[in-house]
């Protein structure tokens, strides 16, 4: 059995950091979205123009937190917070488009609450999935890259014995852990670099967990915050 784990070198840069993880199994996302789901997305598209309060993008708090965050780490030049790639697309009126249910179930909530949000097949994961600084050189497809895209060292990621999971905090995941048809038993997280939205990320993992189950079938094995002093779940 492998376990989660948020390194000391993550809470060394975000002390007050809060990551929210939900656990789902035995989910079925082999068919296409019902129209219940394209709805959810369809309305949480509208419903994240709530968080577009500045002229400038980058100055809307959901996103100005995320700006200033990734200033204290090593990233790929120009890249930004998962929730901040979300909100440009409805900033532009294009809207966060279908891709298949579990991922639109939390991309609507993702939208909704304007947190970042993403998913990992925890049946991919090789060993222990680690949360922290990496001295660099993990091994990283993006989908549609044919060619490796490795860590960079101080950059903060997730990762397990075979590579890096998800690049630069939560900019974007790689191909070999992604969520597609097959996915069985997905792990979940919502990450924030401060306490003041516990209780929204709480909430937001629990409106999945319902929509995955009435939708997908799937059983909420474990919802958690993790925290400094409690930093460790078993997968």
């Amino acid at each position: 059995m492998s376990n989660f784990i948020v390194d000391n070198s993550f809470w060394e840069i975000f002390p007050d950091a809060s990551v929210g993880v939900l656990i789902l199994d035995n989910l079925d996302n082999t068919k296409e979205s019902s129209d219940k789901v394209i709805k959810l997305l369809e309305n949480s598209n509208e419903e994240a123009k709530k968080h577009l309060t500045e002229a400038q993008l980058s100055q809307n708090p959901v996103i100005f937190v995320w700006r200033e965050a990734y200033q204290k780490f090593k990233t790929k030049k120009g890249v930004r917070a998962s929730i901040e790639a979300l909100l440009k697309r409805v900033e532009k009126g294009n809207g966060v488009g279908t891709i298949n249910p579990l991922v639109d179930i939390y991309n609507s909530i993702s939208l909704k609450y304007g947190m970042p949000c993403g998913a990992e097949d925890i049946d991919t994961f090789e060993g222990n999935l680690v949360l922290g600084v990496t001295e660099g050189g993990d091994e990283f497809y993006a989908l549609g890259d044919e060619e490796n895209s490795p860590t960079l060292e101080g950059e903060v990621c997730y990762r397990d014995d075979k590579g890096a999971v998800c690049r630069c905090f939560n900019w974007r995941d790689g191909k070999r852990t992604m969520i597609t048809e097959n996915t069985k038993k997905a792990f979940l997280v919502i990450e924030a670099v401060n306490s003041d939205r516990d209780e929204e990320i709480v909430k937001a993992l629990e409106e999945i967990a319902v929509y995955a189950g009435e939708e997908l079938g799937a059983q909420k094995v474990r919802l958690e915050l993790l925290k400094k002093d409690n930093n460790t779940l078993e997968l």
